[in-house]
C-alpha cells in the first residue's frame, strides 16, 4: 500500500485558526452551512490511510479538515509529550476514527503505540471480529482486558441489572497501571453527554484513576498542559469537539471500514425501554415481550446487554450521513440503556475513571 506524503491537510500549521473556526460553527446558519458541504476532492480507496483533505472552492480549508488537523494535532503533541501512550479500541466508529487519525499522523510510518480493549465479555461478535482483523491489518499491538477475568477470580461481581458497562472501569485501570500508559486516546466527543462537554481536550486523572470536573485546566490557542506526577494520567480525546454528524462525513470523505451493524441489516430484536434490543445470550428476552424480525442497524457498539438498535433503511454511508442529519438525539441518548440509569449515570461512572 504507498501513501502519499503529508501535506496540507495533516500540517500544523494550519492549527493556528482551527479551534476559532471550528467553534464559529456553532451557529445554526454555520452548522446548516457545515451539514450541507459537498467535499470536492477525490477521496481515498477503502481501507486506505490518506493524507489528502477536501478543499473549499475558494481553496480554504472546509470544517472537516480543520476537525481533521486539530486532532492530528493532539494525538502527535501526546506523543510528543509522553512516554507511554495507548488507545482505547473498541472497533466501534469513534475509536475506529480515531485510529484512523493516527494512521495518517504518522504516515508513512506505523501508528506508534497500542491499542487498548476493555472487553466486557457481552460483545457483538461482529465487532470483535472487526477490532481484530483492523489491528492486523494496520500491525499495531492489542491489549485486551477482560471484565470476564476479574468475574471468575471475585474481583468483580454481575450486577442485577445484566449490564457489564460499569464493569469495566477497574480493568481498565489496572490495565493502565500495568502498561505504565501515562496517556490514554480516547473517541469521547462532548455532543455525546452532559458529562462528556465537561472534558478538556487532555483531561487529568488522579492517582485513583479518577476524574474532577472542577480541577479542569484552561485549553486556550491550543495549548495543551499535560503535567502530571507519577501515579497519574491524562485521557486524551482528539475528537472531541466532532460532532455525530461529522464523524459520519469524515468516514464517508475517508472510506473508513466500519463493522457491518452500523448499517441496515434484518434481525430478531424485542422492544425494552424505547429501543430495539437484539435478543442473544447476554440480553434475553423477558416475560411479556414479543420477538419480532426488523430492519434495524446501530448508531454505537458497546455492550449487547445495554446497547439498542433503531429501525432504520441506511445500508450505506450516504444513507447514514442523511439519517444522522435529520436526528434529534445523540446516539448515546437514543441508545444506551446505562445511560439511563440515573440522571448523572455517565459523570458518576467517569470520576470513578470510566472512559
Amino acid at each position: 500500500m504507498s501513501h502519499p506524503d503529508l501535506t496540507e491537510a495533516a500540517a500544523p500549521a494550519s492549527l493556528s485558526g482551527a479551534r476559532g473556526a471550528a467553534s464559529a460553527t456553532s451557529s445554526p446558519e454555520a452548522r446548516r452551512s457545515r451539514e450541507t458541504s459537498t467535499d470536492t476532492a477525490p477521496a481515498s480507496s477503502a481501507g486506505e490511510i490518506s493524507s489528502r483533505g477536501a478543499r473549499t472552492d475558494a481553496g480554504r480549508l472546509d470544517t472537516l479538515d480543520l476537525l481533521e488537523a486539530e486532532a492530528i494535532h493532539v494525538i502527535r503533541e501526546v506523543v510528543a509529550e509522553f512516554e507511554r501512550p495507548v488507545l482505547l479500541f473498541s472497533g466501534g466508529k469513534d475509536s475506529v476514527v480515531v485510529l484512523h487519525l493516527a494512521a495518517k499522523a504518522f504516515l508513512p510510518g506505523r501508528v506508534p503505540f497500542p491499542v487498548l480493549h476493555v472487553d466486557t465479555g457481552h460483545n457483538f461478535p461482529e465487532v470483535l471480529r472487526f477490532r481484530d482483523e483492523t489491528v492486523a491489518r494496520l500491525g499495531i499491538t492489542l491489549e485486551v482486558a477482560r471484565v470476564q477475568d476479574y468475574i471468575d477470580d471475585g474481583r468483580l461481581a454481575e450486577r442485577a441489572d445484566g449490564t457489564r458497562n460499569p464493569l469495566q472501569t477497574q480493568p481498565l485501570l489496572d490495565a493502565i497501571a500495568a502498561g505504565r500508559h501515562d496517556a490514554v486516546f480516547g473517541g469521547a466527543r462532548r455532543d455525546e453527554d452532559k458529562a462528556r462537554a465537561k472534558e478538556r481536550i487532555i483531561s487529568l486523572r488522579d492517582e485513583f484513576g479518577q476524574w474532577d470536573p472542577r480541577n479542569q485546566r484552561p485549553e486556550l490557542w491550543s495549548l495543551y498542559n499535560g503535567r502530571h506526577t507519577p501515579g497519574q494520567h491524562v485521557r486524551a480525546f482528539p475528537i472531541s469537539n466532532w460532532t455525530e454528524l461529522d464523524v459520519w462525513r469524515y468516514i464517508e470523505r475517508e472510506h473508513i471500514p466500519l463493522p457491518p451493524l452500523y448499517f441496515a441489516h434484518e434481525r430478531e430484536v424485542y422492544a425494552r425501554d424505547g429501543m430495539w434490543r437484539a435478543i442473544g445470550e447476554f440480553s434475553p428476552i423477558r416475560a411479556g415481550e414479543t420477538l419480532e424480525r426488523r430492519v434495524v442497524r446501530y448508531r454505537t457498539v458497546g455492550d449487547m446487554s445495554c446497547t439498542g438498535a433503531v429501525e432504520s433503511d441506511a445500508a450505506d454511508v450516504a444513507s447514514v450521513v442523511a439519517e444522522v442529519a435529520r436526528s434529534t438525539l445523540t446516539e448515546r441518548g437514543a441508545t444506551r440503556a446505562d445511560d439511563r440509569i440515573s440522571e448523572a449515570a455517565m459523570e458518576d461512572r467517569k470520576k470513578d475513571g470510566y472512559f
